[in-house]
């Protein structure tokens, strides 16, 4: 049966782990769905996986709608959530909404994903969710913040300890139907899980989460630099490469025959 923002609260009560993880197009999101994965993010992290930049803040609107487009039409079952990229939606709820609403209109997604919190954010996802249009919230280390929060640890201190802790919170009043915890201490993520009725998904946030989310790329070994919370279940890029060499050895000697 397909995931359903219920569901994924119904799984939170249940104690049932929830599994995410990042799709960039048709085929890498037809097998993540095959192989029953929850929620399929389409992070804005496909900037550096699937377009070669240095950080998540090129990618456009546009990009972003014409990979989830790909993703959606890959998956039958999981729940497809599409990033809002870096200036669609942080100038006014207004162009929030616009860019929203186009993720769900023409690209297929169920759901959006907005980072931050204090003041503007919390707002503009209340508004959003008052429209019907469903979104996950993300605290902590926010990717698109890079050039002010750098990808060092966040919530160390007592004062961003508070802060995370209250945008979590307010997001979760403002009708976010769940929170990416991202790079924080586990102890902090524990209390924001405790405290939220909606599900928390961690990724470097410790094991209290209500579930975990990585970059696929970083699962499959497929990042030349993931960061030091991911974690790889295999090398394709070892793989994929000592086949390519094998192919080309073969065909360079005379040997490949189709």
């Amino acid at each position: 049966m397909a995931v359903t923002i219920q569901k994924l609260r119904a799984w939170k009560e249940e104690k049932r782990a929830i599994v995410t993880l990042t799709a960039w197009d048709w085929a890498i999101a037809r097998l993540l769905d095959q192989a029953g994965v929850d929620v399929i993010l389409v992070g804005d992290s496909l900037a550096m996986v699937a377009l070669g930049h240095p950080n998540t803040l090129p990618v456009t609107l546009e990009e972003m709608l014409h990979h989830t487009a790909a993703v959606r039409r890959g998956v039958k079952r999981g729940l497809v959530v599409c990033d809002l990229p870096f200036l669609s939606y942080q100038e006014s709820p207004q162009i929030a909404i616009h860019s929203a609403g186009r993720a769900l209109k023409e690209a297929g997604a169920q759901a959006v994903k907005v980072e931050g919190g204090y003041p503007a954010m919390v707002a503009t996802v209340a508004q959003l969710t008052a429209i019907g249009i469903p979104v996950m919230g993300h605290v902590g280390l926010t990717p698109q913040s890079v050039h002010r929060l750098s990808y060092k640890q966040q919530g160390v201190t007592d004062q961003e300890e508070k802060r995370i802790y209250q945008e979590a919170i307010a997001l979760g009043e403002a009708g976010a139907f769940a929170i990416v915890l991202e790079h924080i201490p586990d102890s902090l993520a524990a209390r924001i899980t405790a405290r939220l009725p909606i599900p928390t998904i961690g990724i470097g946030a410790g094991p209290h989460c209500d579930g975990q989310v990585l970059v696929t790329a970083d699962l499959l070994g497929l990042s030349p630099h993931p960061p030091p919370f991911a974690k790889s279940y295999v090398n394709l890029r070892q793989v994929i490469t000592q086949a390519v060499e094998d192919f080309s050895t073969d065909v360079r000697s005379g040997k490949f025959i189709l």
